[in-house]
């Protein structure tokens, strides 16, 4: 196919997002950036339909060299690891646009900025050039400072400046790890080089790989975020409009995984190997520690913000058990996550429009009035929880079965955050929504409208489908994943585990 379909998905939101600038009257700012976001969202629905899930290559390559000396050029495809990413991007923004009525002053700039940063967060998952991948990353940093820090809470400038700062720190780290990557390869290669798949073929010592995995690696794990790197994303989430918090949650915070995977785990596999240790301890300490705290919240939207720090910790896990399952069981719990926290902070949105306060003191009872929101919210606390039928559980089980096969003591200590899991939503939905009403502003509250009915229910689907039959995604990442790890094994000594293998493993780690 000659058409360029992946510069098109990034090109499409920049050409709505201009479009929305020069619209004069605020009123057709949202109707015109949901259009142009269904737009894309439509060219990704093609992509992933088009795609053919047996292979582990990079497909509808697009590649054309800007400075040849330097090897820098356009360069991007897409696998089985980043076409869900793209497609959970682009299903994602109508859905947050729609969701942000309740935005009312400068409404032409917010949209063009959720546009923009639609932009910048899908050339990250395409780039296959690290200076345009770097370029990128920086671009969506712009407009989602300033989502924060314009249209969010009573803190906003805080939070969004306390996001900037974390956020630029690991960005210079990533820089200097790029220019270092590019020129140190450049004897091996002929010349120094950006490209992805170029630098696949560098022989890097082991030595070098540890600091380039340091550079890399804090940056992404800043973005995820990684305990102790966490502090940003409570205070961004609270602050943050519904639409903005939607997007960070659901796929902002997955950029730092996507790259841990991508660049971390395939260009650095020697440091992978040696630091896995350290990374499964982390990933445990945010299981639990964000569990613990979400628990502990008096603030609805704060809780669902930590449940984000515990449930990407099993993500990170998932990604350094190195097994099949585990890294299968990672990406997916990315789409999962997406969807499930997503539709958590929309329906924490929902009620804040109502009330205009997020203490859980202040309900009680809501149920008796909003029963289908009631409905919704517990559906999705049973997601996020990992009922079985439902796409949480999906994910939750192969991060936590292939960790076990690597990572026997790791996993067993992670399941307690499932547990955790279930303590903090749903202790935080009975004092919400059961009981009688204690709270006379409460009684008069409307129930979902149809546009709120509308939001809801594509993510309830996909919920559902995907917890009762993933084999199509899972067949989509599963070639990638080999390929990873079958490149982790011809570069190191580690053997990726299957069946069978996990009483030698425990008592490899015993020993």
């Amino acid at each position: 196919m000659d058409f360029p379909i992946l510069s098109a998905l990034i090109a499409l939101p920049v050409a709505g997002g201009l479009a929305v600038l020069l619209v004069k009257r605020d009123e057709l700012a949202l109707p015109l950036s949901i259009t142009s976001s269904l737009v894309t969202f439509g060219g990704a629905a093609w992509l992933l339909f088009a795609f053919e899930s047996g292979e582990a290559g990079f497909q509808f390559v697009e590649k054309s060299t800007w400075h040849e000396p330097w090897g820098v050029g356009w360069h991007l495809g897409v696998d089985g690891i980043s076409l869900l990413m793209v497609v959970l991007t682009a299903f994602l923004f109508p859905i947050a646009l729609l969701a942000s009525t309740a935005i009312t002053h400068r409404v032409r700039q917010y949209a063009a900025s959720m546009l923009f940063l639609q932009a910048g967060i899908t050339g990250v998952f395409l780039s296959l050039d690290l200076l345009v991948f770097f370029i990128f990353w920086e671009a969506m940093l712009v407009p989602m400072y300033f989502i924060i820090g314009i249209w969010g809470g009573e803190r906003r400038v805080h939070a969004a400046v306390k996001f900037f700062i974390f956020t630029a720190f690991g960005s210079a780290l990533m820089f200097a790890g790029i220019l270092s990557l590019g020129f140190l390869v450049s004897d091996q290669l002929g010349g120094p080089t950006f490209d992805f798949v170029e630098l696949l073929g560098a022989d890097l010592t082991r030595n070098a790989q540890l600091w380039l995995f340091g550079a890399f690696g804090i940056s992404f794990a800043i973005k995820v975020p990684v305990f102790p790197f966490h502090t940003w994303l409570p205070d961004a989430h609270v602050e943050a409009p519904t639409g903005g918090s939607v997007i960070l949650a659901g796929v902002l915070l997955k950029l730092g995984v996507y790259g841990l995977i991508r660049f971390n785990l395939t260009l650095f596999p020697k440091a992978a190997v040696d630091l896995v240790p350290v990374l499964a301890v982390l990933a445990v300490i945010g299981i639990l520690y964000g569990a613990i705290v979400a628990i502990v919240q008096t603030d609805i939207k704060r809780l669902v913000a930590y449940s984000s720090v515990s449930h990407l910790g099993f993500v990170v896990l998932g990604v350094f058990a190195l097994t099949t399952q585990s890294l299968q069981g990672g990406v997916i719990q990315m789409v999962n996550h997406g969807l499930t926290t997503g539709l958590l902070f929309l329906l924490v949105g929902m009620i804040y429009e109502r009330r205009h306060t997020r203490q859980i003191s202040e309900f009680g009872g809501l149920a008796t009035v909003m029963p289908l929101l009631a409905g919704a919210f517990l559906f999705t606390a049973f997601a996020s929880i990992g009922l079985p039928g439902l796409n949480g559980f999906v994910g939750e089980f192969f991060v936590l079965l292939g960790s076990y096969l690597s990572l026997p003591g790791y996993a067993i200590a992670a399941t307690f955050g499932v547990v955790l899991a279930a303590v903090y939503l749903l202790w935080a939905y009975q004092r919400m929504f059961t009981g009688e009403i204690t709270v006379e502003a409460n009684r008069g509250l409307s129930d979902l409208s149809v546009r709120e009915k509308i939001i809801i229910i594509p993510m309830a689907a996909l919920v559902v489908f995907l917890g009762v039959y993933p084999k199509p995604a899972l067949e989509i990442i599963e070639p990638s994943v080999d390929a990873i790890l079958e490149r982790i094994e011809e570069q190191t000594d580690y053997v990726v585990p299957e069946f069978g293998s996990t009483g030698d493993i425990a008592v490899e780690v015993a020993e």
